[in-house]
C-alpha cells in the first residue's frame, strides 16, 4: 500500500518544539490554548521523547530537552528566534487564559493594522505564542495603506511599535 507524503491530520509544516519539562508543558498548553494530547512516548527515564498535541486543527510535536542529543529548549539557549502563531475565535479570552495559566506578556493585545486583534505571550518554557483573531479582511493594497499610515504614526510618536511597548512594559515591571 502506498502512503501519502503528508499523513492524514497533518499540514505541510508541523512545528516541533523542545521544552524543559514536556509533561508540564503539555498541561500548560491544555490550560492555556485548549490543547488536546494526541500521543506521548516516554523514555526509560520517564522524560517525553516525543509527544503530539492538537490545538484547533493543527498538530504541534514536542519533546523534552536532552542536551546529549543536542535538543535544547529556549531556556538553555537564552530564548528562541521562533514564535508560534495561533488564530483563535477570541484573542482576548485566549490571551487572558494563557496569562492565567502562567504565560507572560511579550506584546500587549492591540487592534493591529493588518486586521487582526493581536498580542504575544511567552510561555513558562520559553516559547513565544502570537495570539490573533481576524477582525477585518483586507486586500493587499488596503493592508499596505494601513501599514504606511501606522508607520507614519510611529515616526511621529503618535503610537508605539510593539517592541517599544514591550520595552516600556519591561521597564515598569
Amino acid at each position: 500500500m502506498s502512503a501519502k507524503s503528508t499523513p492524514a491530520g497533518y499540514h505541510t509544516i508541523t512545528p516541533s518544539i523542545i521544552v524543559r519539562g514536556a509533561a508540564k508543558a503539555i498541561d500548560f498548553y491544555k490550560r492555556a490554548f485548549g490543547a488536546e494530547e494526541v500521543d506521548r512516548m516516554e523514555g526509560p527515564d520517564g522524560k517525553v521523547m516525543h509527544a503530539e498535541i492538537r490545538i484547533g486543527d493543527s498538530l504541534v510535536m514536542l519533546g523534552d530537552e536532552n542536551l546529549e542529543w543536542g535538543a535544547r529548549s529556549p531556556l538553555s539557549t537564552n530564548g528562541s528566534p521562533v514564535s508560534l502563531h495561533i488564530y483563535v475565535a477570541d484573542a482576548d479570552a485566549t490571551f487572558e487564559r494563557a496569562l492565567q495559566a502562567g504565560a507572560k506578556v511579550r506584546y500587549p493585545l492591540e487592534d493591529a493594522f493588518w486586521g487582526d486583534r493581536y498580542g504575544k505571550v511567552t510561555d513558562p518554557f520559553g516559547h513565544e505564542w502570537a495570539i490573533a483573531t481576524r477582525q477585518k479582511e483586507m486586500s493587499l493594497s488596503e493592508m499596505k495603506q494601513a501599514a504606511e499610515s501606522w508607520m507614519r504614526q510611529v515616526q511621529s510618536g503618535q503610537t508605539q511599535t510593539m517592541q517599544a511597548a514591550h520595552s516600556e512594559q519591561g521597564a515598569q515591571a
